[in-house]
């Protein structure tokens, strides 16, 4: 939405400038038009161009690869500045428009590019809000009075909802999600950067009020801020916007281990996908219920078709460790690497075959390779559910199941975490952990588990 709006906005800005002028100024109307007019088009024209002219070079090897992001940044600043010398706040329209464009253009450098500019966005908004508010003066600030209070008020409770539910009637979207978007709208940097500067444009044409816009425009970033901020989660939970389930795991590779792990992980209610790009893999998958994904994990259908923010942990395990490295490095930045694990690839231990601490996922559980794993569910071993209470203690459930790994654990807060071979579990009470383990046909008591979970006289484990 910001993408959009933002230089939707500052064209609206400079369209309510024109017209002051106009009014104040007694500026010609067909004059202002025609600049505006001249303005977008001539912004419009620099940003596709941009866009396309930086692609081709990209595409043809004319930049080396440690310069792209380089002359990524230095090209959109001077398409940004010859679009803003043409019409003022039109190089925002520019820029955007060229970034819409490389974005598109199938750079096999996207997503390094992507990275860049997400960690520039975050260091430029903090530094261009620090600032902003230096530049704020303390008599600017004791000018806020009632009047500014009904200003921010009226923006939130008016100036956000009303469009807001308007542009959605005849949509299926539902009533609540609507009230969530109608009523959640912080304002940012680019409000505060373009009002300071047409703030200095106005008071140059005789309007004194004017000067007071910086301060206006920043008490109403700050008090959206604040106001979402600290109402959103609140907002969301009344409304039922919330994530009723605890994240959970996608597993790539449909083997009879990912499908027993798969069974295990929904014991606990958590979501559990399977992907796979060999539809007979599957089978088994769909059988026991599961959710599962036909096709490439890494491929832009996936990325469109598949809600990743479901998941939280993933596990590369199918039968080919250069795929397995491949998912796990592509995927790492999306769910974070302390959340990507892989089965141990086979050939490992030597030097030759090392690869770097920036390649691959995390070793998983027991530390083993796709053949290990599988022939270990073709042995009988299997995944249980061993909950922990004040009777049945780590202690009494090592003593009962010394041959037994533990995978996984699941809080009594609900957090979820997968473990690698040197992680020790929680042992708290009410911890329920996820185990690989020899099957079990019979109780401590004698009766048959038919879940195949531990049980201990006098204490029970799900």
């Amino acid at each position: 939405e910001a993408i959009v709006n933002d230089p939707v906005g500052a064209l609206a800005a400079v369209l309510a400038f024109e017209v002051v002028s106009v009014l104040v100024d007694a500026a010609s109307v067909g004059e202002a038009m025609v600049d505006m007019i001249v303005g977008i088009l001539a912004a419009a024209a620099l940003g596709v161009l941009g866009g396309w002219g930086l692609a081709q070079a990209f595409k043809r090897g004319k930049v080396p690869e440690y310069m792209k992001v380089p002359v990524l940044f230095v090209s959109m600043l001077v398409v940004f500045a010859l679009a803003d010398s043409v019409l003022h706040e039109s190089g925002l329209l520019a820029v955007t428009l060229m970034g819409v464009w490389i974005a598109n253009a199938g750079l096999p450098s996207y997503e390094e590019m992507r990275r860049f500019k997400e960690h520039a966005t975050i260091l430029l908004v903090s530094g261009v809000f620090i600032l902003l508010a230096a530049n704020m003066s303390r008599e600017m600030l004791v000018s806020l009075d009632w009047q500014a209070l009904a200003f921010v008020l009226s923006v939130i409770l008016l100036a956000r909802p009303l469009p807001v539910l308007i542009s959605l009637i005849g949509t299926n979207v539902p009533w609540k999600e609507r009230l969530m978007v109608a009523f959640t709208g912080p304002r940012g940097v680019v409000l505060v950067a373009v009002a300071g500067l047409f703030a200095q444009r106005l008071v140059a044409l005789g309007l004194e009020d004017a000067a007071r816009i910086p301060a206006l425009a920043f008490a109403l970033v700050a008090a959206t801020v604040v106001l979402h901020g600290f109402t959103l989660a609140p907002m969301a939970r009344a409304l039922g916007q919330t994530a009723t389930e605890t994240p959970g795991v996608l597993i790539t590779g449909g083997s009879d281990w990912s499908v027993a792990l798969g069974l295990a992980l929904k014991k606990l209610e958590l979501p559990v996908l399977i992907a796979d790009p060999n539809h007979a893999h599957l089978r088994e998958a769909r059988e026991a219920g599961l959710d599962t994904f036909f096709g490439d994990i890494l491929s832009e259908a996936a990325e469109h078709r598949l809600d990743l923010v479901s998941y939280e942990s993933l596990i590369a395990a199918t039968d080919n460790d250069a795929y397995n490295t491949l998912v796990a490095t592509d995927l790492a930045p999306d769910f974070g690497r302390e959340h990507v694990f892989q089965l141990k690839r086979a050939r490992d231990t030597s030097t030759r075959h090392a690869l770097p601490a920036s390649l691959g996922g995390r070793r998983f559980g027991p530390d083993e390779s796709y053949e290990e794993a599988n022939a270990r569910i073709a042995q009988g071993w299997e995944f249980r559910i061993s909950r922990l209470t004040e009777e049945f203690t780590m202690e009494d459930w090592r003593e009962k199941n010394p041959e037994a790994m533990i995978v996984g654990d699941l809080g009594p807060n609900g957090t979820f975490r997968l473990l690698g071979p040197d992680e020790a579990p929680k042992e708290a009470d009410g911890v329920r952990l996820v185990v690989l383990a020899p099957r079990r046909e019979e109780r401590a008591d004698g009766r048959r588990d038919e879940r195949g979970n531990d049980t201990l006289k006098g204490a029970t484990a799900e």
